[in-house]
């Protein structure tokens, strides 16, 4: 977590922690399908995210976080779609909550090898089984704001 501190104003602020997320969408005949992903720790069902790269706009991090967790290539989308918060604990022992800022990505085609591909399970569904499955409730509301 990022801490700033102004001196002129007698207070330290902090800046919230961000993170960059990618809604991973095709269409099949029969309506949208999203994607999800196992978090590497707890097996946790996500969508692929993951901390801002120096030099990338937030929604390439995005597209980026998507071939690596989940080997996923598309178009992704400059508009931003939602945005959800979480708890994560650090490697340190820190608890931080970060503000995962969501992206649309339109899924063109899917690898069979990826990067984090032995370290994640990866699943297509329709977003209403998707809501079910996630435990964060803000990410719940964005994945059944889906297609409507």
């Amino acid at each position: 977590m990022n801490i700033k501190s102004d001196k002129s104003k007698g207070y330290v602020r902090a800046e919230p922690v961000r993170q960059f997320g990618a809604l991973c969408l095709r269409t099949m005949s029969d309506g949208p399908e999203v994607l999800l992903i196992t978090t590497r720790e707890t097996k946790r069902w996500m969508i692929p995210k993951g901390w801002p790269i120096r030099g990338l706009r937030p929604h390439k991090v995005a597209e980026r976080e998507a071939w690596e967790e989940a080997g996923v290539i598309g178009k992704v989308s400059r508009k931003l779609f939602g945005r959800f918060r979480y708890s994560k604990i650090l490697c340190n022992g820190l608890e931080v909550e970060p503000v995962v800022d969501v992206y649309l990505l339109k899924v063109r085609r899917r690898k069979k090898q990826f990067p984090e591909m032995t370290e994640r399970n990866v699943a297509w569904m329709k977003p209403e089984e998707a809501a079910r499955r996630v435990k964060n409730p803000e990410l719940k509301k964005i994945l059944l704001g889906v297609g409507s």
